[in-house]
């Protein structure tokens, strides 16, 4: 499942690496050519928040429409 998030402020990228953390398949995060980790707060600072990223749940549909409910508010 591939969708769009802002992440605009500090406690947005907070809040989305804890949903991360809580879930339970891997999740990454692609800003241009760049794919990080979304569970790294220290890789999603090193790319360019200042637009739209784009966010890869690898996992069941399960879990990533749990994931993607949790962070509903980031979403574009």
């Amino acid at each position: 499942m591939t969708f769009e998030i802002n992440l605009s402020s500090i406690e947005d990228v907070k809040t989305f690496v804890t949903a991360a953390g809580l879930a339970s398949c891997d999740i990454d995060v692609r800003s241009g050519r760049y794919l990080v980790d979304a569970k790294s707060i220290m890789g999603l600072f090193s790319l360019d928040l200042s637009k739209p990223v784009t966010v890869e749940v690898h996992g069941s549909e399960e879990a990533a429409l749990a994931f993607k409910n949790s962070i509903s508010a980031l979403i574009v």
